[in-house]
């Protein structure tokens, strides 16, 4: 298939110029190597595709019915071609992202308004998940994540102040249950999980030197991060989240946060994709935007 397609290239320009000399001037070869070329084409079809003279060359019958669908696929071809290069030039084209929702509202959201207005020929392809995947395998462009999620042979690049987890529970739940002062409290509370396909996150945290993990008992589990906040909030029990998004509600006494000084701060999101080498424009526009400054 390979020296199919180079010599039907080759013949195509012979054909359109008439003449082995010019077609060699035009693809850079010499006239033996267009010639062999095209005797080699020849061969393996079974039938000869230009008639020679001494003074010009000209397809033949099979030559002509061939060219009638071997020009517009050739022009196909140089139109993708030109495509790809336009998109490692130019930021153009459509980047397939896959990012956990609270990242999405945390990160993307508040920059996608000015990325489109700047990038109007780049289409964001977003698919919600809070799973790590293989973004070859899965066909993602990038994606982003926990810094600790992400697998080391990815490029990473931070997206997001540091962060930290809260804790929270509703003013109706704590009416008929303690605070809890410490980790170990928890057993005695409904705690509300949260699933990754994986299995049950663990709720980590730290204090001084001190360590803990916990595996949250309760009545639900949830794999989206709000759903288990609107559990919390009509008082089924205990849960986590990242506590930006939690602020304004726990301002408001909405929420009431707990383990405070037991959930310390870590680097947070991360934008992370496959290789440096080759990186479309499009992808770099989009690293450019959301990237943390230093």
């Amino acid at each position: 298939m390979k020296n199919d397609l180079n010599d039907l290239a080759t013949f195509a320009t012979v054909a359109e110029e008439r003449s082995f000399t010019r077609a060699a001037a035009r693809l850079s070869m010499s006239q033996s190597a267009i010639s062999h070329s095209m005797r080699a084409l020849e061969k393996r079809l079974g039938l000869q595709l230009l008639a020679r003279t001494t003074r010009s060359v000209s397809p033949t019958a099979a030559g002509t019915a061939l060219l009638r669908n071997l020009n517009p696929a050739l022009e196909r071809i140089g139109l993708s071609l030109a495509e790809l290069r336009k998109q490692k030039e130019s930021p153009a084209g459509r980047i397939r992202l896959i990012i956990p929702r609270t990242a999405t509202y945390m990160v993307l959201l508040p920059k996608l308004a000015q990325f489109a207005r700047t990038y109007p020929e780049i289409v964001l392809e977003v698919t919600s998940s809070n799973d790590p995947i293989d973004l070859v395998a899965q066909q993602y462009d990038a994606g982003v994540q926990i810094g600790e999620y992400i697998q080391r042979d990815m490029i990473a690049v931070r997206v997001s102040k540091d962060m930290r987890l809260a804790v929270v529970g509703s003013p109706e739940y704590f009416k008929s249950h303690k605070l809890p002062r410490t980790p170990r409290d928890l057993k005695d509370h409904a705690c509300i999980g949260f699933r990754f396909s994986s299995g049950i996150y663990r709720w980590e945290f730290e204090k001084g030197r001190k360590t803990l993990t916990v595996n949250p008992q309760g009545p639900a589990t949830f794999d989206d991060p709000d759903l288990v906040i609107q559990a919390v909030l009509n008082g089924v029990g205990i849960g986590t989240a990242m506590e930006e998004p939690l602020a304004k509600m726990i301002a408001d006494g909405r929420l009431i946060q707990v383990l405070k000084d037991w959930c310390p701060t870590f680097p947070g999101y991360f934008l992370y994709y496959p290789s440096r080498r080759n990186q479309p424009a499009a992808l770099a526009a989009l690293i450019n935007t959301l990237k943390s400054p230093q």
